[in-house]
């Protein structure tokens, strides 16, 4: 396949062509050519779409499909078509289908179900078998079947000798290590941000300081074992200055946060939706400011959609009975570039490329094409009719968001948006 990419700005800080308006000649899978201009035939597919960027492929390090065992939520195959529609070339899809995905085999059913997509598709294997934080699983064949991570998704690991062990014995492989920042006998059974909204509302709290000492403890563990760890969406001012701390000491720590926690505060619960109700919860405007510098100084790594589709049974229901969790993947990258701008962005949704391992293809000749296709500066509001996705729970329904996504181009595919 030959496609030819017209008056292309090219957003990749690692390329000499950054922010240079470009066309680009992409031939079986690779960047053949970039100049100011290339000359078409009948033979090449050209793109020219308005304001066109592209960037790096962006990777999301955290998304659930249902698949298997809750495919009416989202099977992989609807998933990773909402990926590319998203502008996401790589997903790392969480261990939280049915059966739990703790061992090889469920690995290599992952990986067929999404062979041949457009958007790569990178198994994250269960931490301890069942994710019932008791044993750790097959860390070791799972990796070797193609695990990028290990972690028990939105499950505390509670038993900190667990985790110290994990630390030691996936270092003889490099293996990433994740740890819910969530202790669990401090949050109780709390719903939402602890703080005067949750007491005004009647709503039970979950405090920032169920997150804050789960990291302390990890953190502690981290400096005496040593080993890779990351912590998945952080939401607390304290919770960045920990990180912080901890990176300045030397330690192989990164971290994520959600979009919803840098859109959304507390502040939202007034109508109990229960689209809001997610894990971490919303926090308050202090701590998204919090977040939002420690994203731009490098403490966050990168930013993931969290994306978590859930059936209308499981969310339409009483507050305190609502799963938590929420669509993101397709207002991401509007709701992100409208807080911190297209080059904080592309950093954001590409900066945890490294710590999972994966590889980034820069925008040159001769690299392989895992190219993200956008137009930053198109202004639009996230409706129902904006969801890919089989489930519809998106808590940034409704919001005002800047910066459209085109399509992707990977695995020497086109995915454009109809």
């Amino acid at each position: 396949m030959k496609i030819l990419l017209k008056s292309a700005t090219i957003v990749d800080a690692s390329s000499k062509h950054h922010l240079k308006k470009r066309d680009v000649l992409i031939e079986n899978g690779k960047i053949s050519k970039i100049a100011a201009t290339i000359p078409s035939s009948e033979k090449i597919k050209e793109i020219k779409l308005k304001n066109l960027h592209i960037s790096q492929g962006w990777f999301d390090s955290s998304v659930s499909f249902g698949e298997p065992g809750f495919e009416e939520r989202e099977t992989i195959e609807n998933g990773l078509k909402t990926a590319a529609h998203s502008g996401f070339t790589s997903v790392a899809v969480n261990a939280n289908s049915f059966p739990i995905t703790d061992s090889k085999g469920h690995i290599k059913f992952i990986k067929a179900k999404a062979d041949g997509n457009a958007v790569n598709l990178y198994p994250i294997g269960a931490l301890t078998v069942g994710s019932k934080n008791t044993d750790l699983a097959e860390l070791f064949d799972m990796q070797n079947e193609g695990a990028i991570s290990f972690y028990d998704y939105k499950k505390p690991i509670q038993n900190a000798n667990l985790l110290k062990i994990a630390l030691q014995y996936t270092q003889s492989f490099n293996g990433l290590v994740q740890s819910f920042p969530f202790e669990k006998s401090v949050a109780t059974n709390g719903v939402v941000n602890e703080e005067a909204n949750s007491t005004r509302l009647g709503l039970k709290g979950i405090p920032a300081l169920s997150e804050e000492l789960q990291i302390i403890r990890d953190l502690y563990i981290l400096e005496y074992t040593g080993g890779k760890l990351h912590i998945p969406t952080i939401s607390t001012k304290k919770s960045v200055a920990l990180i912080r701390d901890a990176k300045k000491k030397g330690l192989n720590i990164t971290c994520s946060v959600a979009i919803f926690n840098l859109v959304l505060t507390d502040n939202v619960f007034e109508g109990f939706d229960t689209n809001y109700k997610i894990l971490p919860p919303l926090r308050t405007q202090e701590d998204v400011k919090a977040l939002l510098k420690g994203l731009k100084d490098g403490t966050i790594n990168g930013v993931t959609s969290d994306h978590n589709p859930i059936d209308v049974e499981n969310k339409k229901t009483e507050f305190e009975h609502a799963h938590f969790g929420s669509i993101g993947l397709e207002s991401c990258f509007g709701a992100l570039n409208k807080l911190v701008g297209f080059e904080e962005s592309v950093k954001a949704l590409t900066g945890l490329k490294n710590a999972f391992n994966i590889t980034s293809e820069k925008i040159e000749e001769g690299s392989t094409a895992q190219i993200t296709l956008f137009n930053p500066d198109e202004n639009w509001e996230f409706s129902e009719k904006d969801i890919v996705s089989t489930s519809k729970n998106a808590a940034l329904l409704g919001t005002k968001l800047k910066g459209k996504v085109y399509g992707i181009i990977a695995n020497n595919q086109l995915a454009l948006n109809k």
